[in-house]
């Protein structure tokens, strides 16, 4: 699934592909947002962690998985 994350004051988005299922994702920025914990911690395809302060949180959209074209085509 593809998650963007934007960060406040930051001047690009956060792109990832991560393999958690949406309510995972949901749950971990639900959390982060009401102050459960200071950071939304989500892992990405090849199992690195990407870090968020909460109060830096601009806003987190969720996407389908982008799929990747592999091939050769005439153009």
């Amino acid at each position: 699934m593809e998650v963007k994350i934007g960060v406040q004051y930051a001047p690009r988005e956060i792109v990832l592909e991560s393999a958690q299922t949406p309510e995972e994702v949901e749950k971990a920025v639900a959390e982060a947002l009401s102050g459960k914990t200071e950071l939304l911690t989500l892992v990405d395809d090849h199992g690195r962690k990407v870090l968020v302060p909460a109060d830096r949180l601009a806003y987190v959209e969720l996407g389908e998985p982008t799929a990747r074209k592999v091939g050769f085509s005439a153009l």
